[in-house]
């Protein structure tokens, strides 16, 4: 095989002493995930086909940015080129030839399956492969119809994925429609029937190890005001010390170990899919997280594993399948509960922290969830479903102000809260999260309740009775009825007067 100028290779992982740590045999247990990264098979036959050396060559000179970006990479290094992963079969729907090869632009995750066999198949049945089947959702909705269908094109579906296209006749056929492409949203829809894209994280054509390590990769997606995870993370301690010691991260280690081979802080990528003292690296992302926190009210979750390679999640209280019972057209072979979820995640957390500081966080942020759910979120979505029922509002969703405000509620204010307590940022949990939750609560969703109610009843009696129902019985809701006893403002008159004077409260 003809050899290009290599770059140099990575630097090798920093030593620490595993004595020290007493380690060693949680580090025996990750060697076939240390492996697992590595091309697998036999170069020159499963990879680094000889023919291949001249699309090198040829975009050595017309495309050097790209050509750079390879050769510097694992792959470069290793002498994967370009043909081992965009060479295609004939009558392939995204083939077409060039110069003498059938080729294809989309390079897929079962494209990389051919040497990554491990990870493409922890990813395919994940949540991040299904994040493109978005139709059915409420989002979508709201971005095809109250938005525009070019909105969630070169918005949603960046981040989530979209079905790829492609021309079936003509000059272009075989190439993908610039309508669908470029894409490389997590859950996009490829023409090979496989689900995702690994460039997602792995920016091509340098596919780094150390770029998918980091919290921005992530943040591209996880940002804004429905999933603040990136804003959350940076005002974490976690992300401050990060970007602090961010040359202390080795994040181009191959095995990348918490507690190991870096311990100033983790990024998402430690938390939800590295290796840690005891327990490996996956490409699972959700296989760690035992609360979900996207829908209006959250539930514990346990998962259920399948044969094909798909999974499903099983709300806390709902019956779990065994392992060797049908389900979903296939077999489970493994159950995790949400305690077995919660024991994977508090095993990374071991790495750098003490069960007394895991043991706290976790009940805190249990706090908060149950604090939102039973205070806010079921009292608020079953007098939803009673203004439907009684025909003050219609079945069709995002055309009366109040579900707007709701939306709202759950799908901004109360994530963001739950996403704050979660990942330790005290400014999203209160003041973006459960401040704007009660505020919209009392001074918007309720008035609307009352609003809904007169129109059709001419009085507000029946929203009234709703109130005295269902937030009346829960305690935090008493000041709202019958305003705060004389014994918590005087609490706050002392506080207050002891900051900045007697007398400066009136």
């Amino acid at each position: 095989m003809k050899q290009h100028p290599r770059g140099p290779s990575p630097a090798g992982p920093g030593r620490v002493d595993l004595t020290r740590f007493g380690l060693a045999i949680g580090l025996l247990a990750l060697a076939t995930t240390v492996d697992a990264a590595r091309p697998s098979g036999e170069a020159g036959v499963d990879w680094g086909d000889p023919r291949g050396e001249e699309c090198v060559d040829c975009h050595m000179t017309e495309n050097p940015g790209l050509y750079w970006e390879w050769n510097h990479s694992a792959h470069g290094q290793a002498g994967v080129n370009c043909l081992d992963c965009h060479q295609r079969e004939e009558g392939a729907i995204d083939a077409f030839k060039h110069e003498g090869e059938f080729i294809s632009i989309v390079v897929t995750p079962k494209n990389c399956s051919t040497c990554h066999q491990t990870e493409f198949e922890e990813m395919d049945g994940s949540h991040h492969a299904k994040a493109g089947q978005i139709l059915g959702s409420l989002d979508n909705l709201l971005g095809e119809v109250i938005g525009g269908p070019a909105a969630v094109n070169a918005g949603c579906k960046q981040c989530h994925g979209g079905e790829l296209e492609f021309y079936t006749e003509g000059k272009n056929k075989g190439r993908p429609t610039p309508g669908t492409w470029p894409n490389t949203g997590i859950g996009r829809i490829n023409p090979d029937g496989s689900l995702g894209s690994c460039t997602a994280c792995h920016g091509r054509h340098r596919f780094s190890r150390a770029q998918a390590r980091t919290p921005d990769t992530c943040g591209k997606c996880h940002v804004g005001p429905d999933h603040p995870q990136i804003e959350v993370y940076n005002e974490s301690k976690h992300g401050i010390i990060y970007r602090a010691k961010v040359d202390e991260m080795n994040l181009d280690s191959r095995k990348w170990v918490a507690g190991v081979d870096y311990s100033a802080a983790p990024t998402c990528a430690t938390c939800h899919m590295s290796a840690g003292p005891g327990i490996g690296s996956t490409h699972n992302v959700g296989e760690r997280i035992s609360w979900t926190l996207r829908p209006p009210i959250s539930t514990k979750i346990n998962l259920v594993k399948l044969e094909n390679g798909q999974e499903f999640d099983v709300p806390e209280g709902q019956e779990i399948p065994a392992v060797g019972d049908e389900a979903k057209g296939s077999t489970v072979v493994e159950v995790l509960t949400w305690k077995d979820r919660r024991a994977k995640m508090e095993k990374v957390c071991f790495g750098c922290h003490a069960e007394s500081v895991i043991t706290g966080h976790y009940k805190q942020f249990d706090d908060v969830v149950d604090l939102y759910n039973d205070k806010f979120a079921i009292p608020i979505a079953a007098m939803m479903v009673r203004l439907k029922d009684g025909g003050y509002i219609t079945g069709a969703p995002f055309d009366e102000k109040i579900e707007w405000t709701w939306w709202e509620i759950w799908h901004h204010e109360g994530r963001r809260a739950r996403h704050g307590a979660s990942m330790s940022g005290p400014d999203y949990t209160w003041w973006h999260g459960m401040y704007e939750v009660a505020q919209h609560t009392y001074f918007k969703w309720i008035p609307e309740l009352k609003e809904v109610v007169v129109k059709k009843d001419g009085n507000d009696a029946f929203a009234v009775a709703l109130l005295e129902e269902y937030f009346q019985p829960i305690d935090g809701h008493d000041w709202y009825f019958n305003g705060m006893s004389k014994e918590q403002l005087e609490v706050v008159r002392k506080g207050f007067e002891a900051r900045y004077g007697e007398g400066s409260l009136k």
